[in-house]
């Protein structure tokens, strides 16, 4: 049972995380539970709660990303794309208090994890928001994201178009992918697509993939 799907049985029978709404989330009830986890040299501790990935413990894949990702400059503007309750984008703006970090979800409960653990961190330079409220001009200098492969491969194919379509001119992706779940072939299908792939490494099943504008 691969990290997403043993999410979705921990949820007590909701669809997908990225489906549920106010009553799936107030079917599923509340039970906080926190997450300590390590990146860069930095160790973090935030809430997790019923409905929302990675409930309980920092999932596999976005471990794997904090080992092999490089840590991120001193400033910038940065993304995480389905933030869930916020691990990589707590970890980012930790690690570079002087970037502005935007953190996006669909998911009602994620986003005000998210929010609420910044504010718990101290973290004023985290922006939690749907991704229909971000603003059309704004670029990214960085993403780090653990993209939400299980929407289909249509779904993600849109949702990177539409934010690695966000990038500075300079700027970079690194995105993890779990292997069995199409790590190669989004590869593939991102180089096909004018973008610059290349693999940072794998560890656990996983990979992690740098990507740029060509």
């Amino acid at each position: 049972m691969s990290d997403r799907t043993a999410d979705h049985a921990s949820n007590n029978g909701s669809s997908h995380y990225f489906d549920v709404d106010d009553d799936d989330l107030d079917r599923l009830g509340s039970n906080p539970r926190e997450v300590t986890w390590a990146v860069h040299g930095a160790t973090l501790t935030a809430a997790s709660d019923r409905g929302v990935f990675s409930y309980g413990r920092l999932d596999r894949g976005t471990a794997v990303l904090f080992d092999l990702a490089p840590p991120p400059p001193p400033s910038g503007t940065f993304l995480d794309v389905g933030c869930g309750w916020g691990a990589i984008a707590l970890s980012l703006a930790t690690l570079s208090p002087a970037a502005k970090v935007w953190a996006i979800d669909v998911n009602p409960r994620a986003l005000q994890l998210a929010d609420s653990n910044a504010k718990s961190l101290g973290l004023g330079n985290v922006h939690v928001l749907h991704p229909d409220d971000v603003h059309g001009g704004l670029t990214f200098d960085l993403i780090w994201s653990n993209p939400p492969i299980r929407v289909g491969k249509a779904a993600l194919h849109a949702i990177l178009e539409q934010w690695l379509g966000r990038l500075s001119a300079t700027g970079c992706a690194y995105l993890v992918v779990q292997k069995n779940l199409g790590a190669d072939s989004l590869a593939a299908w991102l180089d096909t697509n004018g973008w610059d792939v290349s693999r940072v490494g794998s560890r656990k099943g996983f990979r992690v993939l740098r990507v740029s504008r060509a």
